[in-house]
């Protein structure tokens, strides 16, 4: 008898976060309307519940880019206004509004899970170097469609503003252009340093 197939992410992760979707995904397209899956965060859902099933490193490694700093960042700003009414960086501002309905604003909790999920993938796949070009390359898809698909007012992956304010200081092409080049540069870029150079420190070649 050939042997079983060796899986790395624990099964329970698995289930887990296959069940958070089912409930998250058709609960997110009643309460705001498909067009709210055009955030790159909310793309991250779904490609880590993919990475998390097929064990596919480099799918994993994209997502761990797309949430690890985002999330602590989103984690960050929720915690301090919860304590201080504080929001230092911006953008977290609609979990404080009650005109936002309260169950979309528990589902967006998920900002502090999503991190801890892709890191343990990362933890049991390794990191894949080739994850900051692949990761680069779907923002710069994602990005422009959030610019034609989505309603202006939504501001969805801020292509209309930064930290969810409308911005009228540069024309909104360049912007645009601008938006597309920082994000990998000031979200992925450092992320993606810092674990290479972790797995240098260990002696493992980058994958």
């Amino acid at each position: 008898m050939a042997d079983s197939p060796v899986h790395r992410v624990p099964r329970w992760l698995k289930l887990a976060f296959s069940l958070w979707v089912l409930i998250w995904a058709p609960s997110y397209a009643v309460l705001l309307g498909p067009q709210n899956f055009f955030w790159l965060c909310n793309v991250a859902n779904f490609l880590l519940l993919v990475a998390l099933w097929t064990e596919h490193r480099t799918l994993m490694s994209m997502q761990w880019l797309a949430v690890a700093l985002v999330g602590s960042l989103w984690t960050f700003d929720v915690a301090t206004a919860a304590f201080t009414g504080v929001h230092p960086i911006g953008g977290t501002e609609y979990m404080f509004n009650p005109e936002h309905p309260p169950m979309t604003r528990a589902m967006s909790l998920y900002h502090v899970v999503l991190p801890l999920v892709a890191g343990i993938g990362v933890a049991k796949l390794g990191y894949a170097r080739r994850a900051l070009l692949w990761q680069t390359l779907l923002t710069w898809v994602v990005v422009p469609l959030s610019y034609l698909l989505t309603d202006a007012e939504r501001n969805i992956n801020w292509v209309h503003g930064p930290f969810g304010q409308p911005q009228d200081s540069l024309d909104p092409l360049l912007y645009l252009l601008l938006l597309a080049l920082i994000w990998p540069v000031a979200v992925y870029l450092p992320l993606h340093l810092v674990m290479v150079g972790g797995q240098r420190w260990r002696g493992k070649k980058p994958g």
